[in-house]
């Protein structure tokens, strides 16, 4: 027979209760910062032949400069009775070219990012406490002693689970945010006109851009496309050839060989104002660049189409045509929907959920303090230049610039996308409150309206949420806890994911796409 108990001393340990909050900030420090590295690549000048590439990003141990300009080892501890931010220093390898030379590399210290306590770059990790005891002078042979001993000794409690930031000397969490999925294609109807008409959203998130697309069927079976940039729904066959795909029987083949369907498309195909692709692309200029000259028109339609089209398939050309294909999808959904083929996607399922926990939105704020800087960075090099002095990173970057962006969100709560309360002082009430506000995850849907179905126990939360833990009155059923047992995966890289279907699964990737 089973011992459960045994099981369940296993299970709780202090690392476990908030893995997922750790893990999600160990990821961060791994992959996110040097994503939103890549993402900018280089930095441009408004002078010929000069500009910055990025290199790798990298993370030191938190640190505190004191007031005689030295700077020395931090603790959680002191943080906490000196009301200092935990956080350690960003350095970011740069490469200035001028006029078109490369400049020696540089290692720039570009601000300072808050350290999560009990992360991977905490000197309370098992790895780094040996050293950071030594040179805290709090211990001289620390390897004498248990973890729970170093811990005792570096003024923490043994039991206390780490996953918060010390912010002015506050202890502050990044409370979990459950959202839709991006890049997934959701079905519903909505009222219109006075009757339910179908229509297909999809959230289309692109590093930190994100962009609705919905298709929807009107009173006359025409299909519509709406997405940002564009000032009113257009037909999704002026989209389709827009997007390169001309003849009457590649668009019908491309959304379904039902006969039912193909009914449908060929109405729309019918109901089309423009022929060709040139016509398309004109008749998308005039309505995004209104009385502008005609190459003006035309450059702009190619700009909304690549760039806030869809743009998680790609934001260049050569992923129009699997743009197309998945509008296709959608456009097929829609018709499926209307025809009692499918059913109306449940929004509050949770695999159509997906979780931000700590690491992910660090990301979000570092991504906005970056462009930030880089801006700034820019005027400073433009400046250097323009007085004839020597072009260096070390000079131009301000570390200011980024360490605010990044500190006053967390010591406030306001960030990114108008949101609020995301980062909370911690309850510190008793041990139970401090587990149940790290294990705590909020919807962001509006408090004031009813929500009926979105408060509602979801079959789906068996296992995932618990079902009894959430707070009476406005809050109720939209800020909720993880169930005890619960674990958040990380998802997969669809790079892996795209080799495996094509060197596995024989797979065929769109032509051009």
């Amino acid at each position: 027979m089973l011992d459960t108990k045994v099981l369940v001393r296993v299970y709780f340990t202090h690392d476990r209760i908030v893995k997922h909050q750790i893990d999600s900030f160990n990821r961060f420090i791994d992959e996110g910062l040097q994503r939103v590295i890549d993402e900018q690549k280089r930095l441009e000048l408004d002078v010929p032949n000069v500009y910055v590439e990025f290199g790798k990003v990298r993370v030191g141990k938190p640190e505190v400069k004191e007031a005689d300009g030295t700077k020395s080892l931090l603790l959680p501890a002191d943080a906490r009775l000196r009301n200092l931010n935990y956080a350690a220093p960003i350095y970011l390898e740069c490469t200035v070219y001028d006029e078109g030379v490369a400049q020696e590399p540089e290692i720039v210290e570009i601000g300072m990012l808050p350290i999560m306590v009990k992360s991977k770059i905490c000197n309370l990790h098992p790895d780094n406490i040996d050293e950071a005891l030594k040179r805290a002078r709090r211990v001289d042979f620390p390897e004498k002693l248990s973890y729970e001993e170093k811990l005792f000794k570096a003024g923490e409690d043994p039991c206390d689970p780490g996953g918060y930031f010390v912010i002015n000397g506050s202890e502050r969490t990044l409370v979990t945010l459950e959202d839709l999925a991006p890049n997934r294609i959701l079905l519903e109807r909505e009222e219109k006109y006075g009757e339910k008409l179908e229509i297909a959203k999809c959230f289309s998130q692109k590093g930190g851009y994100r962009a609705l697309i919905t298709v929807e069927r009107d009173r006359n079976n025409v299909l519509l496309v709406s997405f940002p940039q564009l000032p009113k729904p257009i037909k999704l066959v002026n989209l389709m050839r827009a997007l390169g795909i001309e003849t009457d029987q590649e668009i019908v083949e491309m959304i379904s060989l039902d006969e039912e369907i193909v009914k449908y498309v060929l109405k729309n195909v019918e109901e089309a104002d423009v022929d060709s692709y040139e016509e398309a692309i004109e008749y998308i200029g005039r309505r995004v660049a209104p009385g502008q000259s005609r190459e003006y028109r035309i450059q702009r339609a190619e700009q909304v189409l690549d760039q806030y089209f869809l743009p998680h398939l790609g934001i260049d050309r050569s992923a129009r045509r699997a743009k197309a294909f998945f509008l296709a999808r959608m456009a097929e959904m829609v018709l499926e929907l209307y025809l009692g083929k499918r059913r109306e996607d449940d929004k509050d399922h949770y695999a159509n959920k997906r979780l931000k926990l700590a690491g992910d939105l660090m990301e979000e704020i570092f991504r906005v303090a970056f462009l930030r800087l880089i801006k700034d960075v820019k005027y400073q090099l433009e400046r250097a230049k323009v007085r004839g002095r020597p072009l260096r990173m070390t000079t131009a970057v301000r570390s200011d610039v980024l360490t605010d962006r990044i500190m006053h969100p967390m010591a406030t709560g306001n960030w990114v996308g108008g949101r609020t309360g995301v980062s909370q002082l911690i309850d510190r009430h008793n041990y139970m409150s401090i587990l149940s506000h790290l294990r705590r995850v909020v919807s962001p849907l509006s408090r004031s309206q009813p929500h009926f179905e979105a408060r509602d126990l979801h079959p789906t939360h068996w296992g995932r949420v618990c079902p009894s833990e959430t707070p009476e009155g406005p809050n109720c059923g939209l800020v909720k806890n993880f169930a005890q047992y619960a674990e958040v995966s990380v998802g997969t890289d669809e790079e892996d994911m795209r080799k495996l279907l094509v060197t596995t699964l024989g797979v065929e990737p769109i032509k051009g796409g």
